[in-house]
């Protein structure tokens, strides 16, 4: 009988703190899922980003201009470059000491730009009216509210984790290095939630704009050396000159050689000799 009573009141132990425990954690969902609405509704973090691709008359004049407009909204320009590629060119000659270049060429303007996000709508109908033509013109919006939730969430956890595992008695390697790979991972968090924020208070907006091909004309020394060369007259009593110098230089260099002349003489009597002599040794044969 005694061991009835036992089993019964292990069974109601185990009921209630069973159902503590479901409550405990019913009530932290609970609290959680509260938390979770209240933060996504409190401030959602919208990201825009804009594109805008567009010719204008001065690409150097409408990149002075943007950089005022910017500056005046409150913005700032991260990056900015302009490029001239040369699409032809001639040279026509003016005189024998100088040319005339002319010269087609583009010249085109890259500029990434931070707006702050309530202005940018505004800011792209002031470049679109600076513009002689739109080419494209494109609008992005993101939405990392979740994201900033889930990283803030995954901060508090850690943030918790972090204040445990130093009341844990453990060895004091493992706590460190625990320790530390928890807390590297929070500042990851952090940072990446400073970044939203940025990106949501800054929109980027990138903006590339082109003239149409310019023609130049300049004055430039004349790079041929055939036109800088003496007058036909000279240069042939020049080559008269010259082609006596090198017959007189030949004559030296043939004497050089006296020796073969000197041989090849007595080759040549040799022969003629040995050819008379069989003459007339045929002729006394007969």
């Amino acid at each position: 009988m005694k061991k009835n009573y036992v089993y019964l009141l292990v069974a109601l132990f185990v009921f209630f703190g069973c159902n503590s425990n479901s409550n405990k954690e019913y009530a932290q969902t609970t609290e959680i899922a509260a938390d979770t609405t209240a933060a996504v509704a409190d401030l959602p973090k919208i990201i825009k980003t804009a594109d805008m691709n567009f010719r204008v008359k001065d690409v150097q004049q409408t990149k002075e201009l943007l950089s005022a407009k910017i500056k005046a909204e409150g913005g700032a320009i991260a990056e900015v470059s302009i490029n001239s590629s040369i699409q032809r060119t001639d040279k026509f000659k003016l005189s024998v000491d100088s040319l005339k270049e002319i010269t087609a060429y583009r010249k085109e303007a890259y500029l990434v730009a931070k707006i702050p996000a309530e202005k940018l709508d505004d800011f792209t109908n002031e470049v679109a009216k600076m513009a002689l033509f739109v080419n494209s013109q494109s609008l992005k919006i993101d939405d990392q509210s979740i994201s900033y939730l889930a990283n803030q969430m995954k901060v508090k956890n850690r943030e918790e984790a972090a204040k445990q595992i130093n009341k844990v008695s453990i060895p004091q390697s493992n706590n460190v290095e625990s320790s530390l790979y928890i807390k590297d991972d929070l500042v990851d968090k952090k940072v990446e939630n400073l970044d939203i924020d940025s990106r949501v208070k800054y929109s980027t907006i990138t903006l590339n704009f082109y003239q149409d091909n310019t023609v130049q004309a300049t004055v430039i020394a004349n790079d041929n050396l055939y036109d800088f060369k003496p007058g036909f007259f000279t240069r042939l009593w020049l080559n008269i000159v010259d082609g006596w110098i090198l017959f007189k230089e030949f004559i030296l260099f043939l004497t050089r050689l006296w020796m073969l002349f000197v041989v090849a003489a007595i080759i040549y009597v040799g022969i003629k000799y040995y050819k008379n002599r069989r003459k007339r040794n045929t002729a006394q044969t007969l």
